[in-house]
């Protein structure tokens, strides 16, 4: 096995055309149509928005999240760890890439497990990036315990009726489909009993009760839906994958959308870090610069190595994701711990990091005329989005146990007396011979 934290020439010619690209295209604008970036574009934002894909697409760079087949090039999820390190410094920059989220997500599950005729009906058009699409899985009473689901999915002829309550379902304000997760059979386990459905949104009984807004964001403008599926009729053949395969799907799922999560909060880490290095070089307070500060000193180091802790967590992770794929395994349940250590890294990180970015700007850091105030929330969310911290905590747990083995007696086999008389007992000649010359 070898270790090479290197990146191929050919690749950093691309990387660095991403970082120039983003910087002098993409980025303004967050500025000029912010919270815009998942609506639906009018003739103004069309005219400005195309031209930038195109050029994406010349480069080879559009949805590089999936393979050659599906439209992407295959780069495998190292290559998009260190994308998105630079596509996650602006909201706009995925739209425009091709990859922007739940769509990516969602164009994996039905490219791994649609049928022909929904690949041609959903996939390709969200490829091309003519629609967008909502996952709808979490409910009001439930949040995302799939075991507490009531959403039910019942069969009724050549159709399933579904019926139920569904919350943070996100970009269902805009979307051309869904995709529900529903209860199939309510006699086995929630994670055989569940099945999903590729819902149309212009479908008689999808109605939202409204739209929510995330922190202090535009409520009327919120793309977070509150929905009630009521006697909601899709034919059979929008069954997505086979009867009570929910569970397996979301787990498929959710678990790129973990790593990428991850992958795009080192972008906004490292925003905050240069914001909070700038400040403490050109503040003067008290005699001296901030930079000249210890205090200021200590939390500009732990955020640097809270940077790169998650960084090379990230980066490996999405090595070991090449490797299993390389070798035939498609699925995320190899690296589960990994990917949920990314998401526990991730969220403290982002917390961590812009808190110190904010506090080193004092008033000016709370208000809104810097990125601050926007990255502070990326850190709740990340703490939430796709299972919270503390269910990653104890998938972590939980695996890592698994490598371990328990001991019988009363006392572990570590202990020191008992090893000492078998290592003395094992060189007693030699110590007989030592002791002797002293």
């Amino acid at each position: 096995m070898s270790w090479d934290f290197s990146t191929e020439p050919e690749f950093q010619e691309k990387l660095d055309w991403i970082d120039d690209f983003v910087r002098e295209e993409v980025e303004p604008l967050d500025l000029a149509f912010p919270d815009q970036h998942y609506e639906i574009a009018g003739p103004g934002l069309t005219g400005v928005l195309e031209p930038l894909k195109a050029r994406v697409k010349d480069r080879g760079l559009w949805a590089c999240h999936l393979e050659p087949e599906l439209g992407g090039q295959g780069y495998g999820q190292l290559k998009l760890a260190l994308m998105n390190e630079l596509l996650g410094r602006s909201g706009w920059a995925p739209r425009v890439f091709g990859t922007q989220a739940p769509d990516t997500g969602n164009a994996e599950i039905i490219a791994k497990y649609g049928t022909e005729e929904q690949k041609a009906t959903y996939l390709l058009p969200l490829l091309n990036g003519e629609m967008f699409s909502c996952y709808s899985m979490t409910e009001p009473q439930a949040g995302s315990d799939p075991k507490m689901f009531t959403t039910r999915a019942e069969r009724d002829g050549d159709e399933w009726v579904i019926n139920g309550e569904k919350f943070f379902s996100s970009n269902a304000r805009v979307s051309s489909f869904f995709i529900v997760m529903a209860i199939t059979n309510p006699d086995v386990s929630a994670y055989r009993g569940m099945s999903m459905f590729l819902v149309p949104a212009d479908t008689p009984g999808i109605n939202i009760v409204r739209n929510v807004a995330t922190m202090y964001g535009d409520a009327e403008r919120g793309s977070h839906a509150w929905i009630k599926y009521e006697n909601v009729r899709v034919p059979a053949t929008n069954l997505l994958g086979g009867e009570g395969q929910a569970f397996v799907i979301a787990q498929t799922r959710l678990g790129g959308g973990r790593i990428h999560h991850a992958m795009r909060s080192i972008a906004v880490c490292n925003q905050a870090f240069d914001m909070m290095c700038q400040r403490a070089l050109s503040r003067h307070t008290q005699g001296s610069l901030l930079a000249d500060k210890q205090l200021v000193q200590g939390q500009i180091t732990e955020s640097w190595m809270q940077i790169q802790q998650l960084r090379f967590m990230v980066l490996h992770t999405a090595w070991l994701i090449d490797q299993r794929t390389a070798a035939g395994d498609v699925s995320s349940a190899g690296v589960r711990k990994e990917i949920a250590a990314c998401k526990v890294l991730a969220a403290r990180a982002i917390h961590d990091v812009v808190y110190r970015a904010i506090h080193l700007h004092g008033a000016l850091g709370m208000s809104q005329d810097t990125p601050l105030a926007r990255m502070w929330q990326h850190a709740p969310t990340m703490g939430i989005v796709d299972g919270p911290t503390e269910v990653h905590v104890a998938t972590v747990a939980k695996q890592v146990l698994k490598e371990h083995q328990p001991y019988e007696g009363t006392w572990p086999p570590y202990m020191l007396p008992e090893r000492t008389e078998a290592a003395r007992a094992r060189f007693a000649e030699a110590l007989e011979h030592e002791v002797g010359n002293l």
